[in-house]
Formats: C-alpha cells, structure tokens, sequence
C-alpha cells in the first residue's frame, strides 16, 4: 500500500507528540498480512543474538561455574521477548522506529541514541570472533586474524552498499546463516550432548539456585551483566527491531520509505515521519491482527530458537570443556572444538568451529547494519528533513563504512582479543536497556491510546525489566566506578 500522496496535507494526529517532530497524519492502518509474509525481522534479531550471548558469553560462563546461572539466562531472553514486542508495537501503530517515538518525548534523546548505538557496539569483537574461528578450522596462525578480520568487515561493507533494498539482502543472508546455526543446533541435542551435560541442567534450573550470588561472584558482575544484556539480542540492538519491522512493511511501516542502495536503489529523499490510524473499530480489528501475527513471529523466531540456542551451546561447553577451565578469553571455543575431535571425530570439531565462524559473521553483518539504521533514522529525522542530497539510504551507507574504519582502526591498534571485546560491549548494552525500558514505558503507555497501548500484564513485564537491568547496571558502575574511589 502507497502512502497517500497529500500526506501532511491530513489532519495531524494528535494522539502523537508534534512538540519536538512534525505531527504523524492520519491513515488507515494496512491489512494484516499472514505469519509467512512477515518472518523476518526476528530472523534478524537472532541472527544477532546467537553470537553475543548464545555462543560466546554463556557458554564462556558455563565453563567457569557450570550451569548454576541458567536461570539467569532464562529470565533474561524472556524479558527481552517482552521488551521487543513494545519496540514492535510503536512501530505497528506508527511505522515510525522506537527512537524516532522517544525524540518525540524529548529532543535530546536523538543524539544521545546514537552515541548509545555507536560506543557500545563500535568494538569489533565478533568479527575477530569470527576470523579467529576461521584460522582454527584451516590451522592459520594467531597472525592472521587481524587482516582476516578487517577483511570480513570490507566485504560486510560491500554487500550492504550494493544491496538495491538493504533489508531483503540482509534477510535473505541471515536466512541461510540461521539455517546452518540450526542444523548444527539439531546436531548437538541428537549427537552430541552426554548424561551429564542435562543432570548439570537439571540441577542449574533447581537445587543449585542457592549457589547463583558465588557464582556471580567467580565470573564477575561485567561478564553477568553483558550475559544478561546479550541473553537474546543486547542493547540498541532489540530496538533495530522497529528499523527491521518498519523496512519489512508491517503494520503501518508499510506506508514508509525504505533504506537502499545510493548506487542500485531508487532513493527516497522524505525523512520517516509516520502515520497513525483513528481509533473506529475496522482499525481496531487490522490492530488485533497485527498484534497476533507480530508475537507470533517474535515468539516462535526469537524467543523458541533463541532460548534454545543458548542452553544447546551452554550445555555442549560444560559437557566438553567442564567447570572450572583455565583457558582464558576465547581460548575456550579453541579447547572446545579439540574435545570435540577427540571425542567424536575430526570433522565434528570443525564443524563446530565453522558454526562459529558463521555464528560470529551474521553476528557482525546485523551489528552494523542496525548500527547505522538507527544513526541514519535519527538524523535524517532530527536534522536533515529537508535535504535531498542527505537521504536516509546515503546516510547508512556513510555509517556502515564510518563503522569499518573505526573497528579496523581498533584491531590495527592491537585491541583484537573478541571476548573482552564482546564483553565490554555487552556491559555497556545493559545499562542501555535500562534507560530504554523506561522510555518504553512512557511511550506505549503515556502516548499510545490505552486501547492500543501498553497495560496489564505486559506492563508488569516491562516494569520488572526496569528493575532487572536497573539492579545490575547500578551494581555495575558501583563495582566499577564508585567502590574503589571509597
């Protein structure tokens, strides 16, 4: 469905904020499409979670202090799940992204939104995750990993650059990639996972619950709190959901422009300033359908796959590896793989090291993708409406390309160890997910009709997810910051 061509020629909408960005036209919102025309976006937000915290973080964790933090890890994707339905729902209703909605609230939200997107996920880690799995699977030397690494992030570059409409490459790439992750998943619950890989999950999951604050202790509250953070996607991350829901054409971001490419796309110069739909019952009813499709696609992508994943790769560390490992950093995911050739067979180690590979690789494609999403979305939208040499599409390809630059420039500095980078990220992700739960709460409950808008038992969810990054994102800048000044 075409926008109408008399847009801001409409009545403004005055449900929806204008104080800060022009008023959102009234429109009525699109039929709800079936659940196969709309998997995608979580594809995506998977694609990105599995490297951070189901592959890396949580296993790390499990060869340090068993399965006694399970828990944690399964409270954490459930709270995320709750949190990406509400950056759905604004998007839904709006086809503006989550950021554009909380400028809305305050115009300062713009620029600290993109240092909260950039600083955070400016360190390469997955990528030189990815390339150092790579020299373990072909038996290159330690030396190589930096020029690998700079090698991949070059060619993540040129794909996003050419793609005509960036969203359908990176789906149909992320597609294929999640497929492989899969497959291997299939494997290790079939194959590969002994008796007392699922006593120690047993026993994670009931009677070692009391020994959770020693374990927290041993690992350290950073590594806890990036674990957590990334115990699905981490961070502005689950808010590229709304950039991915919007391109997808869900809900009303079906009436918005999409991000392509300067050189093979037809480039829209309007900046993303949505639309909202009045509140009469044929629109109440395309709003239920739309609601019912997107958990959906969220739970069954996101959440299932996600949850799955991180207790299939916990359990194959702690079976193969063990508790209480004195290898270091990634050294881990090395040691992992050796086990798993001496184990089973030669191939079953590479395979595993080559999931890795591809684990860390859709990792790093979504990071720089959504990183440059939302830093395109916010300043087209703040700053550069009314330029038609500044599109939304030029912009993300300055951002991804910005992004390549500063990730080489750290490697080639000598900062290329993945774990410290991935776990300095992922801290710093944390305290960002408690500053947006908040923010959620005001826009789908102080802005949205209540008829739409967030309440019972979702709002409990998101209230508690207020509390949980909250916690430990104080106990983390104490920890860090303010205890050894005392």
């Amino acid at each position: 469905m075409s926008a109408p061509s008399d847009k801001r020629d409409q009545q403004y909408a005055p449900e929806i904020s204008a104080r800060y960005l022009p008023g959102v036209s009234y429109a009525p919102l699109p039929e709800p499409r079936p659940l196969k025309d709309v998997l995608g976006p979580s594809v995506l937000l998977l694609a990105g979670a599995i490297g951070s915290g189901e592959f890396v973080l949580w296993p790390y964790i499990s060869t340090q202090t068993g399965l006694v933090l399970v828990w944690l890890a399964v409270v954490g994707i459930l709270t995320q799940y709750y949190l990406n339905m509400e950056i759905t729902r604004y998007t839904l209703a709006t086809g503006e992204t989550a950021v554009t909605g909380f400028t809305r609230l305050w115009k300062h939200w713009s620029w600290l939104f993109i240092l909260m997107a950039v600083i955070p996920w400016m360190w390469p880690g997955w990528a030189t995750g990815s390339a150092t799995a790579f020299t373990y699977v072909f038996g290159l030397s330690e030396g190589t990993v930096v020029p690998i690494t700079i090698g991949v992030l070059v060619v993540i570059g040129l794909v996003l650059t050419v793609s005509p409409v960036v969203y359908r490459t990176v789906e149909k790439i992320q597609f294929l990639l999640v497929a492989l992750i899969v497959i291997f998943m299939i494997y290790i619950l079939v194959g590969l996972l002994r008796g007392d890989a699922w006593s120690g999950l047993a026993g994670g999951l009931t009677t070692d619950i009391p020994q959770i604050p020693d374990a927290i202790g041993t690992v350290g509250i950073a590594a806890i709190l990036g674990a957590i953070a990334f115990a699905g996607a981490g961070g502005v991350m689950n808010l590229a959901q709304s950039n991915w829901v919007r391109d997808k054409g869900l809900g009303m971001g079906e009436r918005l422009p999409k991000i392509v490419s300067p050189i093979t796309g037809e480039e829209e110069t309007e900046a993303a300033i949505g639309y909202f739909f009045p509140q009469d019952e044929e629109n109440l009813r395309r709003w239920r359908g739309w609601w019912k499709v997107a958990h959906r696609e969220q739970f069954t992508t996101f959440f299932v796959l996600g949850l799955a994943a991180i207790l299939l790769f916990m359990m194959l560390a702690y079976t193969t590896v063990g508790r209480g490992t004195s290898a270091e950093g990634f050294e881990f995911i090395r040691l992992e793989g050796e086990m798993l050739k001496s184990e089973h067979a030669n191939w079953v180690g590479n395979a595993f090291w080559f999931t890795g590979m591809i684990v860390l690789l859709s990792t790093n494609l979504t990071v720089l993708d959504m990183v440059a999403r939302i830093t395109a979305d916010i300043v087209k939208t703040n700053w550069m409406r009314a330029s038609k040499t500044w599109t939304e599409s030029r912009i993300y390809v300055a951002m991804v390309w910005a992004m390549i630059v500063f990730g080489s420039s750290i490697l080639l500095a000598g900062f290329d160890q993945p774990l410290v980078l991935i776990i300095t990220s992922a801290a710093l992700n944390g305290i960002v997910m408690f500053i947006y739960s908040v923010l959620l709460i005001r826009l789908n409950r102080g802005m949205l009709p209540r008829a739409i808008g967030l309440k019972g038992f979702r709002l409990g969810a998101v209230s508690w997810a207020v509390l949980f990054y909250g916690g430990f994102s104080i106990f983390l800048v104490w920890d860090t910051i303010l205890a050894p000044l005392f």
